[in-house]
């Protein structure tokens, strides 16, 4: 025992990964264009390190040259990436694929877009561990399969394995991708946003079992997120990506409570905290941050815009709703399962006119799938929605168009939901061109606006989005719902992709066009933080079930059920106190 501790410390004592100096560029027609500039970052063997930054700093392309998965005009252009002492940027592909999966495994940040949709989870899962031969024999790979699923939080894996991607919420499909990146127990594990999709419950649920793998095996984690909260709590190393440099790194408890560059306070000073109960924005664009600024001003505090907005309300006369749910249920057949799952189980509920209500609850309670029967994409089973008073199950062509034009989306899965085939300005136009508003010089000057409102830079209206982050495609998708003019706009995880500084200028936005706009929001979300600021009324629903509903304040001050507080209770780094 004595002599193979002692044999391993040498091991140990090494880095597992060492960054030098990396460069990556991608190649346009202009030359090469820099994304990643000198980056430097030492991971030993079981430990963790996060990097954060806003979305477009080089945080996912310097995971992916790590395992030499860039996109086809991806390069690196310089530097090392030392894996145990080896540098994998002078490996052949054939080498890299004797490292990726078995002792580097990957979890890549969109989970619909990562998983075949004719092919069913079992079949995906199965193949993963065929792939890195980690099983033999198909009864003991499909054993092995179910572990993994179970490890990540998929209880029922033995009975979802011939269900298909389309048939899994969000979360569940991120849980099988974090079950394929752990299947060959790999020496280090990328994550890139890995829990972004999950709710607060599952999310403390991941991380937990990441942290007993790291902490049983020795399994390093270098795990990328935009969740400072979570960072703080899961990992001992902080590193700040902006512009494609690291602008700060070190011990993530000291960063977090003394940040000393200003990029890293604005990151800090926008944090979603329960325990602070504040997001603030800087009144001046990220373009015009200085380097060599000292302080950074407090900036807009979007609690005091939901407060006097909530007071408005209250003030205000009460108004007829613009949504009624009444008794909503669906009911879905399974393949394979003689028992119907039933998702949405006698749901009701109003949003009045003007107020934003919040649908929360764990993946898989139903949120999502209310919300795809309220935009008529799914029959309801039973139960009526009625909008502006309008049924609206009886609605088709002209009718159901006009209601769709009044009543807009924003998706979960912000690149299965954008045409690939599409540049971001026809994407962002397509609504007007649907139903026919104004000209060409008309929408193009929309969409130049609409850009500047997300803020993206109007150069990005002749690129595709496999050329934009996710955080990129999300705002892009928010334009797009935002291009009609909506009454109501159904956001479901609007947020979740967004680094902390764009998150809290969405909010904003959507803040102010309400107040502007007299809109009505349906927010369905996992995270509690950001509801805290949004919504004016919660809807806890739990087991396709609503279990509690009342005003945001009631619900975070004074929450009845034990399931409420639970979710509450699982809010990453609510009891950390950051500090600029």
């Amino acid at each position: 025992m004595s002599s193979s501790q002692a044999s391993q410390t040498p091991d140990a004592q090494a880095p597992l990964l060492e960054i030098k100096n990396l460069q990556v560029g991608f190649r346009t027609t202009g030359g090469i264009v820099p994304a990643v500039r000198g980056a430097s970052l030492t991971l030993r063997a079981g430990k963790t390190l996060a990097i954060v930054g806003e979305s477009g700093s080089g945080k996912s392309t310097t995971a992916h040259a790590i395992i030499n998965l860039l996109p086809g005009s991806g390069l690196i252009t310089g530097g090392e990436i030392l894996f145990e002492g080896r540098d994998l940027t002078t490996f052949t592909e054939r080498e890299m694929e004797d490292i990726r999966g078995k002792l580097i495994g990957f979890v890549p940040q969109d989970p619909m877009s990562n998983l075949n949709p004719v092919w069913s989870i079992g079949f995906q899962v199965e193949e993963a561990i065929k792939a890195n031969g980690i099983a033999k024999g198909r009864k003991e790979i499909k054993k092995h399969a179910i572990t993994v699923l179970k490890e990540a939080g998929l209880a029922d894996a033995d009975k979802r394995l011939r269900q298909f991607p389309h048939q899994f919420s969000g979360g569940m499909r991120q849980r099988v991708l974090i079950g394929m990146g752990l299947s060959s127990r790999p020496k280090l594990l990328i994550a890139d946003e890995p829990t972004s999709a999950l709710d607060v419950t599952v999310q403390r649920t991941i991380l937990d079992n990441l942290e007993k793998l790291t902490r049983e095996t020795g399994t390093a984690l270098l795990f990328i997120t935009h969740d400072l909260g979570l960072a703080a709590e899961r990992a001992e190393q902080l590193v700040v990506m902006y512009k494609g440099q690291i602008v700060e790194s070190g011990p993530s408890r000291e960063i977090l409570a003394n940040p000393i560059h200003p990029y890293t306070q604005r990151l800090v000073a926008a944090a979603p905290s329960l325990a602070s109960r504040r997001i603030q924005s800087s009144v001046h664009k990220l373009t015009d941050l200085d380097y060599s600024a000292t302080k950074v001003t407090e900036g807009l505090d979007l609690i005091e815009t939901a407060e006097s907005r909530a007071e408005a309300v209250a003030a205000a006369p009460a108004k007829a709703p613009a949504i009624v749910v009444d008794n909503l249920t669906k009911v879905y057949k399974i393949r394979g399962n003689k028992e119907p799952l039933t998702a949405v189980d006698d749901v009701s509920f109003a949003i009045e006119r003007g107020t934003t209500t919040a649908l929360v609850g764990e993946s898989g309670s139903g949120k999502s799938t209310v919300a795809k029967m309220l935009l008529r994409l799914e029959d309801a089973t039973a139960g009526k929605i009625l909008i502006d008073g309008t049924d609206t199950a009886p609605l088709k062509g002209r009718e159901l168009l006009a209601l769709r034009r009044k009543m807009q989306p924003v998706f979960q899965d912000p690149y299965g939901s954008l045409d690939p085939l599409r540049n971001i300005g026809n994407t962002i136009s397509e609504p007007l061109h649907t139903h026919r508003v104004g000209d060409a010089q008309s929408r193009r000057d929309r969409v130049h606006e609409l850009l500047d409102q997300v803020s993206l830079p109007r150069t990005l209206s002749t690129r595709y989005p496999n050329e934009l982050s996710g955080g990129q495609r999300q705002r892009v998708a928010i334009a797009r719902a935002l291009a009609l003019k909506p009454d109501i706009v159904i956001l479901d995880e609007a947020v979740s992709a967004l680094d902390v500084l764009v998150q809290a200028q969405i909010l904003q936005l959507l803040s102010d066009l309400q107040t502007e706009l007299d809109l009505t929001y349906l927010f369905i979300t996992h995270d509690l933080a950001v509801v805290r600021v949004i919504a004016d009324n919660v809807c806890v629903m739990q087991r396709g079930k609503i279990v509690e509903k009342a005003t945001t304040n009631e619900v975070f001050d004074n929450p009845r059920m034990d399931y409420t507080k639970e979710l509450l209770n699982a809010i990453p780094g609510a009891g950390i106190a950051l500090g600029v």
